[in-house]
């Protein structure tokens, strides 16, 4: 990515894709497109943030918290799962 000098005007810098320029704004929303992602704001304790970029050492901090929500959401997905097969199985036993 290569930023394109701007004269003297006060128009943000563009980026050069390819052969194309485009705005931060444009290259960002392509860029979480292309990944899946959305950017979002949230107010997290600084005990949390502090111990993820801890743990991060020189990657990114919030990549973990994201694997972190990923883990979470995808236990809660087998446990209840885990349940239900349970449920069926006693039941189909009595």
């Amino acid at each position: 990515m290569k930023s394109i000098p701007s004269p003297t005007t006060s128009k943000p810098p563009r980026l050069r894709v390819g052969l194309k320029d485009v705005s931060r704004e444009e290259f960002s929303t392509a860029l979480d497109t292309q990944l899946g992602k959305q950017r979002v704001s949230i107010m997290l304790d600084g005990s949390i943030i502090a111990f993820f970029k801890a743990k991060a050492g020189e990657r990114g901090y919030q990549t973990l918290i994201n694997q972190a929500l990923h883990q979470a959401m995808t236990g809660e997905q087998i446990e209840s799962t885990l349940r239900r097969v349970i449920r069926e199985e006693l039941h189909s036993v009595s």
